[in-house]
């Protein structure tokens, strides 16, 4: 048996073009969404990041404001900007491209950002609101995820979920919504002994720890969905997940390809947020929801 493949790429691009009609709905009633990034610093991968999301701003029709501090900005000075664009009726959004220089504290940074204008879901109360099912904004990733688990048609209810990896962007938001979707959920981190007795028994595996190809075959069980978020670069320059892809294949059900797979969905759902925020300010959304998301029409 030979894994299906869930084409990321393929539904995020079907994705924006949902967007841009979302988009020219907003202008019609004379509202242009907008996404405000900073970048504090000129960290070569955090530029990569942010020119991928302003690209995806351009595709969808979002403006885009793109703030560049340099690497000695004062933590005051973030705020400040932060305080202003919280402030601005342009702006829907707001992002922080992390990681932020060392004299910087991210969480002071990202709770000064309006709870309504928290894209990213990092702000206390959206985080908090994953536990009753009711947060503004899901993080991006996790809701990447959650929508290509839905296109292989799978009842998430009831299933052996297990996350590897307990990150505050990905492995603890991702258990979070997989217990509000009624899955049995077991979340494994750099303390859990015996990795593959946990892994061997989920119906569903979602890895997120970047370290390459560090689930094998022989820790997935047969007919698995596994989904890839790792993303790493090996020295000969080539980009591999954290799940051996050509090995594990053989035995999953469903498998995300890297890159190609949860990648582009977690730019893609920046712009769902943002989209929803401006929906939001119109009395309109929730988002995908409130627009007819049906998986089973996704590509």
């Amino acid at each position: 048996m030979s894994a299906q493949i869930i084409d990321g790429k393929a539904l995020a691009k079907s994705l924006r073009l949902r967007f841009r009609e979302r988009v020219a709905a907003l202008r019609t009633r004379g509202l242009q969404p907008g996404l405000a990034v900073i970048l504090v610093g000129a960290n070569p991968a955090s530029k990569v990041y942010v020119g991928n999301k302003i690209k995806a701003c351009e595709e969808c029709g979002v403006q885009s404001f793109h703030h560049a501090l340099p690497a000695d900005a004062t933590e005051a000075q973030v705020l400040e900007l932060i305080a202003r664009l919280n402030a601005d009726s342009a702006v829907h959004g707001i992002l922080v491209q992390l990681p932020l220089p060392p004299h910087i504290d991210v969480r002071r940074v990202i709770e000064g950002i309006a709870v309504d204008k928290d894209v990213d879901g990092f702000h206390l109360y959206n985080v908090g609101g994953l536990v009753v099912g009711n947060t503004i904004f899901p993080p991006c990733t996790p809701y990447g995820v959650e929508l290509l688990l839905e296109t292989t048609g799978v009842d998430v209810a009831g299933k052996n979920a297990v996350v590897v990896g307990a990150s505050n962007i990905v492995g603890k938001p991702m258990a979070l919504m997989l217990l509000q979707k009624e899955a049995t959920v077991t979340v494994c981190h750099a303390r859990t002994r015996d990795l593959a007795q946990h892994t061997i028994l989920a119906d569903i595996l979602i890895v997120a720890v970047g370290k390459p190809r560090l689930i094998v075959p022989q820790m997935v069980r047969e007919g698995a969905i596994v989904i890839d978020v790792g993303i790493n670069r090996l020295p000969d320059n080539s980009i591999v997940g954290d799940v051996d892809f050509e090995g594990v294949k053989e035995k999953a059900s469903w498998i995300t390809p890297v890159p190609g797979g949860v990648g582009p969905m977690t730019v893609t759902m920046l712009i769902e947020n943002t989209l929803r925020s401006a929906e939001m300010r119109l009395g309109l959304g929730p988002g995908l929801a409130h627009e007819g998301w049906d998986a089973a029409q996704a590509p």
